[in-house]
């Protein structure tokens, strides 16, 4: 789950470095470090425990010799705790070789023992200055960076993404990556290489993806790529659709809350380009699975993690309804290890914001591997999952840099709505009529969305109020429901107290316990003008909480009076159709995690003991 970044070209390398690391800081924030061939034969190296603003610090006051090729790392810790000696890189060749890596090295402790028994020592408690061991002691047999980090990945087990300079080829990078991510970018006389491409977008937008167990070279005027086999790879190239302004805060206090501003937009996005002149959904990337293998599905399994869950379950609803078929929603790290029943009529669809969660790709990779297909939504171009997968559907969301997820969710949201209504236009089990009335819909809620996030400074006034709270339950039903398991999540992540969602309809089975005098409670109410709606027994539910003491905040349509009587406080949200309230109803939550965070002090862009991208087991 770190931040990696590599250079070689003729600007000052700690500049493209630095800058590549503070887009990637997202991806983890325990340690920082850089490495730069100083041009004298020799190589620089400056790493600090802390944040990024630490070894920045550093720099300014006492800065390295400056050089045209280096790497840096943003470390969030796995193997040893977040000091300065384990921050990354780490050194090989008695100091002549520097390493980062992203992942976890699963057999590094038989590596480990045989290098002390070759007299080696460590400085470390890492696994990965194993590998920079190994790749220095491989250069002194090769004499060449890349041939000797080919002979090393070969022994390695588990997930990695290795980035190694040498002081002996001054215009070199070596990459490799397995079960971990890793990107290209191509300049004019210059190259990078990034765990994603933020790391670059500031100088390129184009860029190169890389495979899995596949090496790549990198230097002014040349990109190469081979496979762990040592033969050459053509790799696909793909234009970034962001610029590097999209991962800066532009004025905004925290990232969360510039994303948070952006939900319209990232439903917007991405249904633009999806829906054709007639009014109807039109997928163009769903040709890898074509309307025949759509109508033969007879099964679909979401599988996700986190934030992602949630919004596979929002999806579930709308699929089963619009398009007839059976969708079961599972978390992806429980997923493979049950050995589930699948076959080629089953479409497995993961989510993954970064397309690079570990637990989700080789969820799909057993998928694929038991004959299912296999459809990927997700943010970021280039990514492992997408490439895996029969066919993405894209988000367009843009960068999401706060690690607590918000405009991604509802962009989730989206697109599982933009495939369910595809789904069942092929399958013949929504009309026409209906298909174009629903897409309608779907194409006002980034206006709707807008005028929700009006209502924030309400929300804010309620999260000073609630600044002690120790505990907030959240209630909903239908796809009311995931909106509550989001709401807490976000309270969990951001201001560290206890948060649980509930369906509303479990609350006498053994929930209400819970509830005691000033006990707040938010609740989804769903819309009273639904015929088959349960806004009745979501009135109901506040009732048996209010008789008991508890503080009701309700989440409610506006105009509808029956809540009045019972919550303390109503946070209207505008009229929409049940499938299409989710979308609006979670803003004020997404809201209100930040500013109760941020009431206590609290960073809402970097929580504790959390990363953005969770690209190890």
């Amino acid at each position: 789950m770190c931040g990696i970044v590599g250079y070689v070209g003729s600007r000052g390398s700690i500049e493209v470095l630095m800058g590549g690391l503070k887009r990637l800081e997202y991806r983890g924030y325990d340690s920082a470090g850089v490495a730069v061939l100083d041009g004298h034969g020799g190589i620089d190296t400056r790493k600090h425990a802390g944040k990024l603003g630490i070894l920045s610090d550093d720099l300014a006051a006492t800065p390295l010799h400056e050089g045209t090729t280096g790497i840096g790392h943003t470390r969030w810790a796995t193997h040893g705790g977040p000091t300065d000696e384990n921050a990354h890189p780490h050194l090989g060749d008695e100091g002549r070789l520097a390493l980062i890596h992203n992942g976890i090295i699963e057999n590094f402790g038989e590596l480990k023992a045989e290098l002390l028994e070759r007299g080696h020592s460590f400085s470390s408690e890492t696994d990965s200055e194993v590998a920079a061991l190994l790749v220095g002691e491989a250069y002194r047999e090769t004499g060449e960076l890349t041939a000797a980090m080919l002979q090393v990945v070969n022994r390695l087990e588990g997930a990695f993404t290795l980035l190694a300079v040498h002081a002996d080829q001054p215009d070199v990078v070596v990459g490799a990556r397995r079960n971990s991510p890793l990107v290209i970018g191509l300049g004019e006389g210059e190259n990078f290489l990034g765990s994603d491409v933020a790391a670059f977008v500031a100088y390129t937008r184009s860029a190169m993806e890389i495979g899995q167990d596949q090496l790549v070279t990198i230097r002014p005027d040349s990109v190469e790529v081979i496979g762990f086999d040592g033969q050459p790879v053509e790799a696909k190239t793909f234009e970034v659709n962001w610029d590097a302004s999209a991962a800066e805060k532009g004025g905004w206090p925290s990232f969360m809350a510039k994303e948070i501003s952006e939900e319209p937009e990232a439903v917007a996005k991405t249904i633009l380009g999806r829906v054709d002149d007639s009014g109807l959904v039109r997928i163009p990337e769903l040709d890898g699975l074509d309307e025949a293998t759509l109508r033969d599905i007879d099964r679909v399994v979401v599988i996700a993690c986190g934030t992602a869950a949630y919004a596979g379950m929002v999806g579930k609803y709308a699929i089963e309804q619009w398009a007839r078929v059976p969708v079961d929603v599972e978390l992806a790290h429980e997923f493979r290890y049950r050995e589930p029943v699948l076959s080629e009529r089953t479409l497995v669809v993961s989510i993954s914001q970064s397309g690079e969660t570990m637990d989700t790709l080789m969820a799909v990779k057993y998928a694929r591997e038991q004959g299912a297909r296999t459809l990927s939504i997700c943010n970021t171009q280039g990514a492992t999952i997408p490439r895996e997968s029969d066919a993405v559907v894209y988000t367009h969301a843009g960068p999401e840099v706060a690690v607590a997820s918000t405009k991604a969710f509802v962009a989730q949201i989206t697109a599982m709505y933009l495939f369910g209504l595809q789904l069942g236009q092929v399958r013949g089990t929504l009309d026409e009529g209906r298909a174009r009335g629903l897409v309608r819909e779907l194409q006002a809620v980034p206006e709707q969305l807008a005028s929700v996030l009006s209502s924030g400074e309400r929300i804010r006034e309620l999260a000073k109020w609630m600044a002690d709270t120790q505990s907030v339950l959240f209630l909903g039903r239908h796809v009311g429901y995931p909106v509550a398991l989001e709401g807490a999540l976000k309270l969990k992540e951001l201001a560290y107290i206890h948060a649980e969602g509930f369906a509303a309809g479990e609350l006498k089975h053994g929930p209400i316990a819970l509830i005691e005098p000033g006990q707040i409670v938010f609740v989804i109410v769903p819309s009273p003008r639904d015929p088959n709606s349960l806004h009745a027994k979501v009135v109901s539910n506040i009732q048996e909480i209010r008789a008991r003491g508890a503080r009701v905040i309700a989440i409610a349509e506006a105009g509808d009076a029956a809540v009045l009587p019972y919550a303390d406080e109503v946070i209207r949200i505008p009229l929409a159709s049940p499938f299409f309230e989710p979308l609006l109803a979670v803003v004020p939550l997404h809201i209100f995690g930040m500013e109760l965070a941020a009431a206590k002090g609290l960073d809402v862009d970097q929580p504790r003991n959390l990363a953005k991208s969770v690209t190890v087991e």
